[in-house]
C-alpha cells in the first residue's frame, strides 16, 4: 500500500495536469514506443522551440485528471506507453511537429487530441497536424489582404501612367478661376448699396437754413410802429 508521502505527490501531480489542461487551448496525445534516445532528444528541442509542454504520464495519472471534466473522452486511448504534449496559445504546433515525427517514424503514433477542452478524434488530429505554421498562416492571411491592395494601386498608377498628372490639375484650374471672378463682384456690390444711403443723409444736413429764415419774416413787424409815429407830432 502507498505511503502517504507517496500519495501526496500523486495528488500534486493529478492536480498540475488538471491545471495544465485548463491552460491549454490544444494537446495531443502520442504512443512514443520504439523511439531512440537521440530523436526523443531531437522532437523534445523542436516541440520546445515552438512552445510545446511535451512529457511521459502515466496512464493513471491522466485519468484521474481527465475524469469528470470535458475531456473524459480521452480515457478510451489511455493504454499503452503514452505523452502529452500542450500549447497554451499555438493550436496547431503540437500536432503539426508530433504528425511529422510520427509520419517518419512507424512506432511513434498520434492517439489521441484535444481543442480548447473539447476533444477531437483521430481523423480531426490528422488533419490539424497537415496545417502549416502559425507563421505561415499569417504570412497567408496578409497576402491575401495585401492582394486586392496591390491590384487597386495597380490598376490606378496604369490610369495615372496613361493619361497623365497634369490633366487634373488642368481641370481644377478652370475652376478656380471661375470662383474667384464670382467672388469678385459680390465684393464690389456693397459700396454700391451703402452709396445711396449717405447720398441720402446730405439733404437732411442741408435743411438748416430754413431756420434762419425765421427771424427774417419778425423784422418788419417791429419797424411798422415806428413808421405811424411820426405824423402824431
Amino acid at each position: 500500500m502507498p505511503s502517504e508521502k507517496v500519495l501526496e505527490i500523486k495528488k500534486q501531480q493529478v492536480a498540475d495536469l488538471k491545471d495544465r489542461f485548463d491552460k491549454a487551448c490544444a494537446g495531443v496525445i502520442v504512443d512514443y514506443k520504439g523511439i531512440s534516445v537521440a530523436d526523443d532528444t531531437k522532437l523534445r528541442k523542436e516541440l520546445r522551440e515552438a512552445g510545446v509542454k511535451y512529457t511521459v504520464t502515466k496512464n493513471t495519472l491522466i485519468h484521474l485528471a481527465i475524469d469528470g471534466t470535458d475531456l473524459a473522452g480521452l480515457d478510451g486511448v489511455l493504454e499503452g506507453t503514452t505523452a502529452i504534449a500542450t500549447s497554451d496559445d499555438d493550436y496547431v504546433a503540437a500536432a503539426r511537429i508530433l504528425g511529422k515525427f510520427a509520419d517518419a517514424n512507424k512506432n511513434f503514433s498520434l492517439k489521441g487530441g484535444f481543442i480548447d477542452n473539447e476533444v477531437i478524434d483521430l481523423a480531426k488530429l490528422q488533419s490539424l497536424a497537415k496545417l502549416p505554421s502559425r507563421e505561415v498562416l499569417l504570412a497567408t492571411v496578409c497576402n491575401a489582404f495585401q492582394a486586392p491592395i496591390a491590384a487597386f494601386a495597380r490598376a490606378i498608377q496604369a490610369v495615372v501612367d496613361k493619361s497623365g498628372e497634369e490633366v487634373p490639375a488642368a481641370a481644377e484650374a478652370p475652376a478656380e478661376e471661375k470662383a474667384e471672378e464670382t467672388a469678385a463682384p459680390a465684393e464690389d456690390a456693397a459700396p454700391a448699396a451703402e452709396a445711396p444711403a449717405e447720398e441720402a443723409a446730405a439733404p437732411a444736413e442741408e435743411a438748416a437754413p430754413a431756420e434762419e429764415a425765421a427771424p427774417a419774416e419778425e423784422a418788419p413787424a417791429e419797424e411798422a410802429p415806428a413808421a405811424e409815429e411820426t405824423p402824431a407830432e
